[in-house]
């Protein structure tokens, strides 16, 4: 599928101006990704956003199998909108129920449900991940390069809107959340780096390591990655 390039910027136009909403992050974020729905032509859409854990919660989505899809994806910590958040760039399922060895908690939960194709792309905000933005279609569908570049860009409407609230001061609970996830990322960057090299483990990998020490030791995972850095193990 194309995108139409002035539909996709007379969209992100549209986006920044006032809107007919209650004035909250939440209904901000619905907005958006209702919108992403029609331009894109999905069949939904969702947004996960990084807690002071660094694991992605769910912040938003068009409908119940979208919003089972984010959930599943933040609680099993696997899927290509996980691995987007750790990697920060684009991944791409032409079909998240056939890739079972990949993801086995996702594929199974979502066997049930008509969500097949998934694409999930970083949401930045100065320079450092902290969510992201998700669009899926019922049926299988291999995601071409003008799909995956425009929705790239869409993702900075998410950005905007985020940062817009930051700034602010409308986020309430979420501020704290992302303050840290920008406060502590590079840390946890570089310890998901350092376990990456000495335990020859994938980013994905590595992250769950460090997210796993952190649930068990009920802190936080910056927390965690300052002690691999400092101590070159995780904590016992």
């Amino acid at each position: 599928m194309n995108i139409d390039d002035a539909a996709l910027a007379e969209s992100l136009r549209r986006l920044s101006q006032p809107r007919d909403d209650d004035g909250t992050l939440t209904s901000a974020l619905h907005v958006v990704v209702a919108a992403c729905v029609d331009l894109f032509a999905v069949d939904g859409a969702g947004i996960l956003i990084a807690d002071e854990q660094d694991m992605l919660t769910y912040a938003a989505a068009t409908d119940g199998p979208g919003r089972l899809l984010e959930q599943t994806e933040a609680e099993a910590g696997e899927g290509p909108c996980t691995e987007a958040f750790v990697k920060a760039r684009v991944v791409t399922s032409r079909d998240v129920t056939a890739e079972a060895e990949r993801w086995p908690t996702l594929a199974r939960v979502m066997a049930s449900q008509p969500v097949r194709a998934v694409l999930g792309t970083p949401v930045v905000l100065g320079g450092v991940p902290i969510g992201t933005l998700d669009v899926y279609k019922e049926r299988p569908h291999d995601w071409d390069d003008s799909e995956v570049a425009a929705i790239g860009r869409y993702a900075e409407v998410v950005s905007t809107t985020l940062g817009a609230a930051l700034q602010a001061h409308t986020a309430g609970e979420l501020a704290r959340q992302l303050q840290y996830a920008l406060d502590y990322r590079v840390v946890i960057e570089r310890a998901v780096g350092y376990l990456m090299a000495k335990e020859s483990l994938d980013a994905v990998a590595a992250f769950h390591a460090l997210r796993t020490a952190a649930r068990s030791r009920r802190t936080k995972i910056g927390l965690v990655s300052e002690h691999v850095l400092e101590t070159g193990a995780l904590p016992t």
